[in-house]
């Protein structure tokens, strides 16, 4: 596969790309809580090695009952949960390279084949980061490439970049290699390598890839408070574990501030919109 630019040229692409940072970053409209919109930003995870059937089999039945947008799991469970969803709207994702990004090419494009082929819709695929930092981006590209060309739309694509590991202009490097692949998300982190997401790293992430691709965010995003603050930052996807708590949670808060809205007559009003503003950072 030839590379799209020239190491010149990738290094204009992203000169240009950090020097047109926006000195201030907009606050995005969080889902109102409690609603199937609010539900269907979160992939339900569950990435652990040592993962039981029994544990897999309950992660879907949980995707299912809340309808989460997707579980995400290892090419070893997509067929199973792919048979356990049926009959719902819940898709699966599949991780490819997982969680080092250091696989060869031909690895990855056998995993996400393997996985794309037992049923998965979606697949996030760890960036060779180590790579990405040496500013390595015409192999970069190629490997984000590959898998994009073993897995066209509508399978969609999601490259994690394990901010953790990188500086700002890795950062914005490794976004704009994967826009330039075709991808559909650039997603913070595996939560297996150090600090998983945080607003900065999402809103720098928006404002690089722009309107036509989306943010996950993923690692340590275990509280509504937290899924709120993520999607306020420009996420439009929450890669969690915590899934199940995050909607219990925002529904115990919905039910109580309902409740006060109530007593002071004012029933009428949105409970779920403004409940959601509360998490503002602004």
């Amino acid at each position: 596969m030839t590379t799209r630019y020239t190491q010149s040229e990738w290094r204009t692409i992203i000169d240009d790309a950090e020097r047109n940072l926006p000195s201030s970053f907009p606050l995005y409209k969080a889902p109102s809580l409690g609603t199937p919109d609010f539900a269907k930003c979160i992939d339900h995870t569950l990435l652990k090695l040592e993962a039981t059937r029994e544990q897999i089999d309950e992660l879907c039945e949980e995707a299912r009952r809340h309808e989460f947008l997707s579980v995400c799991v290892r090419l070893k469970w997509v067929e199973r949960a792919v048979h356990n969803l049926q009959g719902s709207s819940v898709v699966v994702a599949c991780v490819v390279g997982f969680h080092e990004g250091t696989y060869s090419v031909s690895e990855k494009v056998k995993e996400a084949s393997m996985a794309v082929a037992a049923g998965a819709l979606e697949l996030d695929m760890v960036i060779n980061y180590p790579l990405l930092k040496q500013q390595r981006y015409s192999q970069v590209f190629t490997d984000v490439a590959a898998v994009r060309n073993v897995a066209p739309h509508p399978v969609v694509l999601k490259v994690i970049l394990e901010t953790s590991k990188l500086t700002r202009v890795d950062i914005v490097a490794g976004c704009k290699v994967a826009q330039a692949a075709n991808a559909d998300f650039v997603k913070t982190s595996t939560g297996f390598g150090g600090q998983g997401a945080t607003e900065e790293n999402v809103r720098l992430m928006k404002s690089i890839i722009g309107p036509n691709m989306k943010v996950k965010a993923s690692g340590g995003v275990k509280t509504v408070n937290e899924c709120v603050a993520m999607m306020e930052a420009g996420a439009e996807r929450i890669g969690t574990s915590n899934g199940v708590w995050i909607m219990k949670e925002a529904q115990s808060l919905l039910e109580d501030f309902t409740h006060v809205a109530g007593d002071k007559g004012r029933k009428n009003s949105r409970p779920a919109d403004s409940l959601t503003r509360m998490f503002s950072s602004s």
